[in-house]
């Protein structure tokens, strides 16, 4: 929501990748960090015959930001990719990372340091709070979000699948 400001969910649009009574996994999917996807490749010893890659590996969360995970299509998989739903995968393989170097990976895809984690009923209490805007996105309309859109305005244009212009809307509630 636009009134969750600061702290480091602020402006932050985080696709889930799993919610069940333990808990709900997710990635933030707006915020590139420092690091390239060439950088990790080098910093990994994974050789690539691909031009240099300036690709952002993005800042996925702030649990265990030191592991990588891979958002992807479902058109390379490995035996350690989970389905996440509308053919999408999540894997945390470096054999992946090895595939992508190589030109054979999913044409689709975003690397992330990090998640978002939330533990039992955490969200769901988040969610009552009126912290986080939710919803079900097309298919077609969230890949498009994931990998076509430009990091700055994947919140904008999540929320214009809502219908709703953050323009319009203040970080208030109340009565005044």
């Amino acid at each position: 929501m636009p009134g969750l400001t600061g702290g480091y969910f602020g402006n932050s649009l985080i696709y889930l990748c799993e919610h069940n009574p333990d808990g709900a996994m997710g990635l933030v999917v707006n915020r590139p960090g420092d690091l390239t996807l060439g950088n990790l490749f080098a910093q990994l010893n994974i050789t690539t015959d691909a031009p240099a890659r300036r690709e952002p590996v993005l800042e996925g969360g702030p649990v265990a930001s030191e592991r990588g995970f891979i958002l992807h299509g479902d058109d390379h998989t490995l035996a350690a990719s989970l389905p996440v739903g509308d053919g999408l995968m999540l894997t945390a393989a470096l054999e992946m990372l090895e595939a992508i170097a190589a030109g054979t990976g999913p044409a689709q895809f975003l690397i992330a340091l990090g998640y978002a984690g939330w533990g039992a009923g955490q969200l769901e209490q988040e969610l009552k709070d009126n912290a986080w805007l939710n919803c079900r996105v097309e298919p077609v309309v969230c890949r498009s979000i994931l990998f076509d859109t430009p990091f700055e305005t994947r919140i904008h244009r999540a929320a214009e699948a809502l219908g709703i212009d953050f323009r319009l809307m203040t970080g208030q509630i109340g009565h005044a």
